[in-house]
């Protein structure tokens, strides 16, 4: 005999609702657990209660590659998930000089644009110090190269003291 369908709502009793909440977060781990043995799934679930209470379950796979539940492990066993943690590492490096080289590109392309508009110049903020070369950026990501767009204002009422660009008609891009 099947049971019956209940509403899905808040329990508004909190003894019930607690009760509720050990039954069914026991029966999600029960079925993690489960999970994991039957389709060797890498599984991990973290719960929180409405007191602020943690659990959590990690699938044994899972927990080794945290460093937890090595000690059973044979040697073997252990170079093979060193072995694993070393290519992890590559593709994440990898993964990450792909993304820079694809973000330095971009800014690439937005730089050169202006370096060929007659309106733009370069100003290089390079004092001497530490040997900078154009383009390097400092420690802080901050290039010290700026580039400055001249406005120049044909308006007729402005005097522009012979039609030059003074520090007014400089904007930064």
């Amino acid at each position: 005999m099947g049971r019956g369908k209940i509403e899905i709502r808040r329990i508004e009793n909190a003894t019930n609702r607690q009760v509720t909440y050990s039954k069914r977060r026991n029966g999600i781990f029960k079925k993690a657990q489960e999970l994991s043995v039957l389709c060797d799934a890498k599984v991990s679930l973290i719960m929180f209660s409405t007191t602020g209470k943690f659990h959590e379950y990690i699938s044994p796979s899972v927990s080794q590659r945290m460093g937890e539940d090595l000690h059973g492990l044979r040697i073997h066993e252990l170079h093979g998930l060193e072995q694993e943690m070393a290519e992890s590492l590559t593709n994440i490096r990898d993964r990450k000089v792909k993304n820079l080289e694809e973000r330095h590109g971009t800014l690439l392309m937005g730089f050169e644009p202006k370096c060929e508009d007659p309106h733009y110049g370069l100003v290089d903020n390079d004092d001497g110090i530490g040997g900078y070369d154009y383009g390097v950026a400092l420690g802080n990501g901050v290039s010290d190269i700026y580039a400055y767009r001249s406005q120049h204002n044909h308006h007729p009422h402005l005097d522009h003291h012979g039609g030059g660009f003074g520090s007014h008609d400089l904007r930064l891009a």
